[in-house]
């Protein structure tokens, strides 16, 4: 990868000098859906930073159940790992590869150096954390404050946008788990909104209108 191939995945970063040290300390990795990045309580050893694909990033409890956070799409990195490395503190979040994905991993020590040399870092780390402040307060504000029938039809959306399909390849399972609720919940839920004609289901997938974000916000 060249200088000019990071700026383009990078744009805010515009330093000859940072994106020279990035395409030297750092590494490119190709990740496969499924992979997971992350995991409570273990270290985070780099800072992955995403060039192209997406990561979703998820809470879980001591007994395992997962919440939905946020994605990291091109260009965004994750502010928990940012916390964690700085910290030196182990991962309190599970990030798992989403779609073909690559990132470029930045070690911990880098990262540390970088934020003492460049301003376009700092200020790369400082929306990084106003941002998923503002997304975890979201998810926050639907676990606390929305029914999970409102939470279904924002996640149902927030899938639609982050993969650009009307088409959500997924099990009833997988997103009862990322909403922490049950398979059973998800299932009865789903079957509402088949009845109103405004998705209609397959197996292992979901199949939805084009007017969908429309129809639940009336």
């Amino acid at each position: 990868m060249t200088r000019e191939d990071l700026q383009t995945s990078l744009p805010n970063f515009t330093d000859p000098s940072l994106l020279d040290v990035l395409l030297e300390k750092g590494k490119l990795m190709q990740v496969e859906p499924g992979k997971v990045l992350m995991e409570p309580g273990k270290f985070i050893k780099m800072v992955p930073i995403v060039l192209t694909g997406s990561i979703k990033v998820l809470r879980m409890d001591e007994d395992g159940k997962e919440l939905f956070l946020y994605y990291l799409d091109a260009g965004e990195t994750c502010a928990l790992s940012l916390t964690c490395c700085s910290a030196s503190k182990p991962s309190e979040i599970k990030a798992v590869v989403e779609e073909p994905t690559t990132i470029l991993a930045v070690p911990i020590q880098v990262h540390e150096q970088l934020a003492e040399d460049f301003k376009q870092w700092k200020d790369f780390v400082s929306s990084t954390y106003q941002t998923r402040f503002q997304e975890m307060l979201v998810a926050l504000d639907a676990v606390a404050f929305k029914k999970m029938d409102e939470r279904l039809m924002r996640y149902i959306v927030t899938k639609m946008k982050q993969h650009h399909t009307n088409e959500l390849h997924t099990t009833h399972q997988e997103v009862a788990t990322e909403l922490g609720t049950s398979r059973e919940v998800i299932s009865r839920l789903l079957k509402q909104l088949e009845k109103k004609k405004w998705i209609e289901l397959g197996r292992n997938v979901i199949y939805i209108r084009d007017d969908f974000e429309e129809l639940i916000s009336q």
